[in-house]
């Protein structure tokens, strides 16, 4: 007997999409993302650029994109060892569309905080 294969449907509860968006719309992750668009960083250089992010977060947020094809992780044999992270191509391709969406949020975040004191009263 053949198998279904239906397409991908992120509004489907079983569908793997899911999993991808909810990385994707990690406020880590995009923060992540947009410090390597540029070019390698090291952990400590990734820390020290996400004011707020601990240790144990950025490494789990590293770990998770590596994980995804979206990261890679390069250990040169020096001493002390010294480890890069860089986007992958396909991490490169979520550049664009997460700088418009962090340009919107900077555009937009005097009309947000009106409208927030606006529902507080």
């Amino acid at each position: 007997m053949e198998t279904l294969v239906l397409p991908p449907n992120v509004y489907s509860m079983t569908c793997p999409t899911r999993q991808v968006l909810d990385l994707i719309a990690d406020r880590w992750t995009a923060l992540v993302i947009g410090l390597l668009g540029d070019e390698p960083k090291r952990f400590s250089e990734l820390q020290r650029g996400i004011g707020g992010i601990s240790q144990k977060m950025l490494s789990q947020t590293l770990r998770r994109l590596e994980r995804n094809g979206l990261v890679t992780r390069t250990v040169y044999a020096e001493v002390p060892p010294r480890v890069e992270y860089a986007l992958t191509p396909l991490g490169k391709t979520l550049c664009p569309l997460l700088a418009a969406i962090r340009d919107w949020a900077e555009a937009n975040i005097d009309q947000i905080i009106a409208a927030q004191a606006v529902y507080e009263k």
